[in-house]
């Protein structure tokens, strides 16, 4: 008779699946308490772990929300696009934040943190959002390079915005395609002035 033996879980593995759990602890309870009323304790409880170790694995709440807020705005294909892909990058990423999830709601409601909260918004824009607009610069390169990676990612969180937030009639109900068929030259368009 075989035994089958599963490898022992590292302590890295541990550390990483631990630090996933609270932010996506966080995540929720930042969408549903909003940042002024969610608590380290909070998240701790529902995560299952001591409040000491979340404040050990982020520092502060502030830094927290500046990791829950990463990893639900932070940009996933767009922070490895190439240049040619960054309006495409762009796009796929709010799509699956607000279309390909289950928590659609939370992801709105963690876009209202920022834009109702002096902190949030400065964690936000500091530590989120210009991150973003280096990296894309970078790629960008040339004249302009840190305006137009700014300007992508301005028509980007405005559409998310219109779209999910405020629900712009004509802009709420259109098809996934037909958008990214109208803007993504348009984000192109800006890449390519001046040039």
């Amino acid at each position: 008779m075989s035994t089958f033996s599963a490898e022992p879980t590292s302590r890295e593995e541990r550390r990483r699946r631990t630090e996933a759990c609270i932010l996506h602890i966080a995540r929720r309870l930042f969408a549903e308490e909003g940042f002024d009323r969610a608590t380290i304790r909070a998240v701790a409880q529902r995560a299952g772990v001591d409040p000491a170790l979340v404040m050990q694995y982020f520092g502060s709440k502030e830094g927290l929300f500046a990791a829950a807020m990463k990893g639900a705005h932070g940009g996933g294909q767009l922070r490895e696009a190439e240049r040619a892909d960054i309006p495409a990058a762009a796009l796929h990423d709010l799509f699956a934040k607000f279309e390909e999830t289950t928590d659609r709601e939370a992801a709105a409601a963690l876009a209202r943190n920022f834009l109702t909260h002096p902190e949030a918004h400065r964690i936000m824009r500091d530590e989120v959002m210009c991150s973003l607009v280096q990296g894309l610069a970078g790629k960008i390169g040339g004249k302009d390079a840190e305006l137009k990676a700014a300007l992508v990612m301005a028509c980007t969180f405005g559409l998310g915005l219109a779209r999910y937030l405020l629900q712009i009639p004509g802009l709420a109900q259109a098809q996934r395609a037909d958008i990214e068929r109208l803007l993504e030259p348009a984000l192109r368009a800006v890449l390519d002035a001046g040039d």
